[in-house]
């Protein structure tokens, strides 16, 4: 399997660079979100406005030859606009479904905090089962199937807060973060070039994806970095600064992301650092903070805070 994993781990290599060339300045944030996608998650991307968080989505879609949909999450956005509606043929004297956007292998949901609640709710099911229910009938979604969603934490004029339950359907959540100063004076100087993700060229099809998401389900983790996992789980369970610890859906995503981190650096096998890199992205967002720990950060920063602490406190095994 290691020559196979490191095959793999080449041509994720190539793709890294491909998205780099759009993306500037910001490996780290790629390789979470590559990350992501071979471990069957979901994506969340929060930061303010231009800072690269829709180039970086439609950056990854296009990476691949596979079918891609973006969709702008907006406050008179309805399911069926998401999902699909049963429309009534009259010369079949039947009700035949017409898919709706989410059926694609990379969705990119922009602002989706910008559109209510009930509509919200309709990717549910999706991110989850990767199905979708219209009129007591199951659709099944194209394979591999992930969803990219966007949104600005700073400006709550019109926005619908993601409930827990939406949040914790997502793998991890990230942010961009301004770029650095020389990655920054790069992109003025090559605007013309930079930033548009349609130059990127696809690298591989969704067979190739589903393949490698199959292969890096197959990477070794030790019972020792199991039971490491497990003792930061419980802690966010057990601490008095946090009202909400991480559900079980989030300790196994946690382990499918460890084993995703290992493929793409070319290990079948995972270390202590794939798991100690990935808590604060993959638990930040399943967290709550307590109304009696509340301070003048922000929630979402002081949950980062809470679970820094915590793994600096828990012992890495050997």
């Amino acid at each position: 399997m290691q020559s196979a994993t490191t095959a793999a781990s080449t041509r994720l290599a190539e793709l890294q660079r491909s998205i780099a060339r759009v993306v500037k300045g910001k490996e780290d944030v790629i390789q979470l979100a590559l990350t992501t996608l071979l471990a069957r998650g979901h994506l969340l991307i929060e930061d303010v406005p231009g800072v690269g968080k829709t180039t970086l989505a439609q950056a990854l879609a296009r990476s691949f030859n596979c079918s891609f949909q973006r969709i702008q999450f907006t406050s008179d956005l309805l399911p069926s606009d998401v999902i699909g509606v049963s429309v009534y043929n009259p010369s079949a004297q039947e009700f035949e479904f017409k898919p709706g956007p989410i059926f694609a292998n990379i969705i990119v949901a922009d602002e989706i905090n910008r559109t209510t609640p009930k509509t919200q709710s309709a990717l549910l099911e999706a991110m989850n089962e990767a199905q979708i229910t219209v009129d007591n009938h199951t659709h099944p979604l194209p394979r591999p199937f992930m969803v990219l969603a966007t949104q600005n934490p700073i400006e709550h004029h019109g926005t619908y807060p993601l409930p827990e339950s939406q949040l914790d359907r997502f793998l991890m959540r990230i942010r961009m973060g301004y770029p650095a100063r020389a990655s920054e004076k790069e992109i003025i100087r090559n605007h013309s070039a930079a930033g548009h993700a349609d130059q990127i060229a696809s690298v591989m099809d969704a067979a190739d994806v589903a393949s490698m998401q199959e292969a890096a389900s197959q990477v070794k983790v030790e019972e020792s970095l199991l039971d490491y996992a497990l003792e930061i789980v419980e802690r966010t369970r057990t601490t008095e600064q946090l009202s909400l610890g991480v559900s079980p859906r989030g300790t196994v995503m946690l382990h499918r992301a460890a084993q995703a981190r290992a493929f793409l650096e070319g290990r079948d096998f995972c270390l202590p650092d794939d798991f100690k890199r990935l808590i604060v992205p993959v638990f930040a967002h399943r967290v709550v903070v307590s109304s009696r720990y509340v301070s003048t950060q922000k929630k979402s920063e002081q949950a980062e805070a809470i679970l820094r602490e915590i793994l600096d406190t828990t012992r890495v095994p050997l």
